[in-house]
């Protein structure tokens, strides 16, 4: 109980603070046990130093699992997979493989390099997912924050997955999570993340949006002072205009951090992230 209240005062704490860079540097992780489950760490989906992922197998091994592909935030120019220790476990816990993935980052690697890792990385796991117990035909993507935009760009806009080699048809939904969907880059430090003369209209997930896009999940913060609401609701208009399966939920309480932070199976008490996430997979799974 101590260590659950230390954990909860200091997400609190960082509320307000480090949210310029949209990089929940909580320390949940200390809390996290891994035990029962294989972990493996640091597997190259590409070339560069930061074309790597760890994948969360979950207990008791099996075959055909579905697969979660995790993308972190940060600005697109921080952040890391070790960051979400907490994610993978909170995943593979409920019976999915999951893997969390580090991408390069801006400025040496503006828009749209990030995306274009996302779904390579997708493409690796589509490939080998039957190594680590699962399907490589059953893949969702998830992301919070700046993992968010790359997590949606990444199967909204046709380029992509058509340029990695990942049919559609094997990408289950989308899950995002506090996500800027649709803002001027122009007028914020994030702006080094884009190309410099760059347009927001021909680079923001919502005006990419395929007509056979898979359904999506868009959780939004209530309380988040980082990543404007408006861009939930401008996501969900876009995704609306194109017909395309939503789920569309505000949660009460929580900020940036504490969204993504309520993921951990040890912080679920914060807000209702973890249940509206595996409630949603698990409804994607049934159909």
């Amino acid at each position: 109980m101590k260590r659950r209240l230390t954990i909860s005062l200091t997400l609190l704490a960082l509320g307000g603070a480090v949210l310029t860079a949209c990089n929940p540097a909580i320390p949940v992780n200390a809390a996290v046990n891994l035990s029962g489950l294989k972990v493996s760490r640091d597997l190259k989906y590409g070339p560069d130093v930061r074309n790597v992922l760890d994948v969360y197998e979950p207990q008791g091994g099996g075959q055909n699992r579905p697969v979660v592909l995790f993308i972190h935030g940060g600005s697109w120019n921080s952040g890391s997979k070790a960051e979400y220790v907490f994610v993978g476990e909170s995943l593979a816990r409920a019976g999915y493989v999951t893997a969390v993935m580090n991408y390069r980052l801006a400025p040496l690697h503006p828009y749209p390099d990030y995306v274009q890792d996302g779904a390579q990385a997708l493409r690796w796991l589509q490939d080998n997912a039957g190594k680590y117990g699962g399907n490589g035909t059953r893949l969702y993507v998830m992301g919070h924050s700046a993992g968010a935009f790359n997590a949606v760009e990444l199967v909204d806009n046709e380029r992509w997955l058509r340029e990695a080699g990942v049919p559609i048809s094997n990408v289950r939904a989308v899950v995002g999570i506090a996500g800027p969907y649709d803002y001027d880059f122009r007028q914020f430090k994030s702006r080094t993340a884009f190309p410099a003369g760059g347009d927001p209209a021909d680079i923001m997930p919502s005006r990419h949006v395929r007509a056979d896009a898979p359904p999506h999940l868009l959780l939004v913060a209530a309380n988040d002072t980082t990543v404007d609401p408006s861009n939930g609701l401008k996501m969900k208009a876009a995704l609306d205009a194109k017909n395309i399966p939503l789920t569309f939920t505000v949660l009460p309480g929580l900020n940036h951090i504490t969204i993504v932070g309520a993921m951990s199976r040890n912080l679920t008490f914060l807000g209702g992230t973890r249940q509206a996430v595996l409630d949603y997979l698990d409804a994607q799974e049934k159909k």
